[in-house]
């Protein structure tokens, strides 16, 4: 065990020397803050995270381990319209695969999308297929978010025009 720190996944270690790069104390701490949650995190709450657990772990640090963890695609980063990168792991222990994002753009709340219709897995198979033809691209992974207002705020909103 390190320093407090559950081991990480054997892969992890690996894909990170296999990209040159140890696996380090604070970049398991990361992952750890990461592995923890199932909320899309800013930097500064798994700064926060991080540091309350390992006060001598600095925010430029954790910024520098969220950096190379999405350079090398263990570590997804978002934008989500807030002025703040989000950040998940791109395979995380309870997730149900690939997901996609629905956004309030009022409240910011963020709600995985992960129930498929088959008309939607249609839809993206055949958008796939056409764009690698057009383009000849090929296509490897994709992101989509929605963005709108959730049942609350379209409440909220509702009850103020109303007068209530």
């Amino acid at each position: 065990m390190t320093r407090g720190i559950p081991p990480g996944p054997p892969w992890l270690s690996k894909v990170l020397h296999g990209y040159g790069y140890r696996y380090t104390f604070p970049r398991e701490a990361v992952l750890q803050a990461l592995s923890d949650t199932r909320e899309h995190l800013s930097a500064e709450d798994v700064y926060l995270i991080v540091h309350g657990r390992y006060p001598q772990i600095g925010l430029t640090t954790v910024y520098r381990a969220l950096d190379l963890l999405v350079k090398i695609g263990v570590v997804v980063k978002f934008d989500f319209g807030d002025g703040r990168g989000r950040f998940e792991l791109a395979f995380h222990p309870s997730a149900k695969g690939h997901h996609h994002h629905l956004v309030c753009t009022c409240c910011g709340r963020v709600v995985d999308y992960t129930d498929w219709l088959e008309k939607e897995k249609e839809f993206l198979q055949t958008t796939e297929k056409g764009l690698k033809q057009k383009y000849d691209f090929e296509i490897t992974d994709h992101l989509i978010q929605f963005c709108g207002k959730c049942a609350e705020c379209r409440n909220m909103t509702n009850k103020v025009k109303g007068g209530e």
